[in-house]
């Protein structure tokens, strides 16, 4: 099995679900007593997000930069971020390494493929919403993304940051999300992506009558498939 090596913090909140997801994924596989092989660097999110709305993408990227070499000097095999906005600056991870960087997008793009969907909406912080980035590595999958109305990215963006970063869970909150999604899906998409780490602690695939595509379970369970190959 290999070490994965995780970039975490980004919050702890949903931190915590890619620790519980990838060692129950590995009792699942392998039985008895086994747990997964990780190394978890653990930024603090209050410096994140306060670099991330002042636009300051390039101290970011340093940042996570610094995080990745740190665990593959740890002995981490291969690196995951643990958050769909940091993945503006995989690239540059990547570069910065020698190990691989499972990215969140990539794996995610495979789920909605085998599915047999076209067109997704897209949820997620308003840099992940209105940024190329993530859009981007969807498309090259073949895949058409939809996004909310910006009003909507609005509320989308500050539930994220202001409830379920901080382990708030609103019913106001999730009607509202349930409200957006029923917007996306009657604009033509098929189905939703839960394009931030957070939202699902939210929205259940049960609130939805499309697919969801949990992308903290997609990323986790994938990589114990890639420790595992």
């Amino acid at each position: 099995m290999k070490t994965i090596g995780l970039i975490g913090g980004m919050s702890w909140e949903s931190t915590l679900e890619y620790y519980r997801i990838i060692n129950e994924t590995v009792k699942e596989k392998l039985g008895g007593l086994h747990s997964a092989k990780c190394i978890i660097y653990s930024v603090d999110f209050e410096e994140i997000e306060k670099l991330q709305h002042e636009g300051k993408w390039k101290e970011l990227t340093e940042v996570m930069i610094d995080a990745a070499q740190r665990l593959e000097k740890a002995g981490a095999d291969f690196v995951i971020i643990c958050t769909n906005t940091m993945h503006k600056v995989a690239e540059e991870v990547q570069e910065g390494i020698s190990i691989p960087l499972l990215h969140i997008a990539d794996v995610t793009a495979e789920k909605i493929k085998e599915k047999g969907l076209r067109n997704v909406g897209l949820l997620g912080t308003k840099f992940t919403m209105e940024e190329d980035f993530y859009k981007k590595k969807l498309g090259e999958s073949g895949i058409e993304v939809i996004i909310p109305e910006e009003d909507e990215r609005v509320v989308v963006h500050s539930v994220i940051y202001n409830e379920l970063c901080q382990g708030i869970i609103r019913q106001e909150s999730k009607e509202r999300f349930k409200e957006i999604i029923g917007n996306l899906v009657s604009k033509g998409a098929e189905g939703i992506v839960l394009g931030c780490t957070e939202i699902p602690l939210l929205i259940k695939q049960e609130d939805v009558d499309v697919p969801v595509f949990d992308t903290t379970t997609i990323h986790a369970k994938s990589a114990v498939e890639f420790a595992m190959r």
